[in-house]
């Protein structure tokens, strides 16, 4: 019987977190060079907010954006094609057994941060806001 508990959702490990840094200064790097020739690229500025390995560090995840969230879909598609070239590159630049396989999809991150300013921001939640405990008068209480 194994000593070990099994946790049930343990996130990710300190090494998979480091991993996933390493891997992010080394692609935002290679983006910044602008190294990638592709139409969908030219004069893009990539934003790598996150890499997510996976547990046995052979395929990661990158959340990534183009600056001002412009043309996310074209973009996202034209560094798929690339991930080969990148991992390439990638793999002089890092110091690990194994350069993971890439797959490039939207960070929503900034986009769900937008909608909950603006939620917060609604008329709605200031009048909840206020430290007005009583209810709105209307036309009837005033006699």
């Amino acid at each position: 019987m194994s000593r070990r508990r099994a946790r049930p959702n343990p996130g990710p490990s300190q090494r998979q977190l480091r991993v996933g840094e390493i891997l992010r200064h080394a692609l935002s790097d290679i983006l910044a060079r602008g190294l990638v020739r592709d139409a969908d690229l030219v004069g893009v500025s990539v934003t790598v907010t996150e890499v997510r390995p996976s547990p046995d560090m052979r395929h990661a995840v990158v959340y990534c954006e183009p600056l001002g969230g412009k043309n996310v879909g074209p973009v996202i598609a034209a560094l798929n094609r690339h991930k080969g070239f990148l991992r390439g590159l990638m793999g002089k630049q890092i110091a690990l057994k194994f350069t993971p396989e890439l797959r490039f999809v939207e960070d929503t991150s900034f986009a769900e941060a937008e909608r909950i300013e603006n939620l917060l921001r609604s008329e709605r939640v200031r009048r909840d806001l206020s430290g007005s405990d009583e209810p709105p008068k209307s036309d009837d209480d005033v006699a």
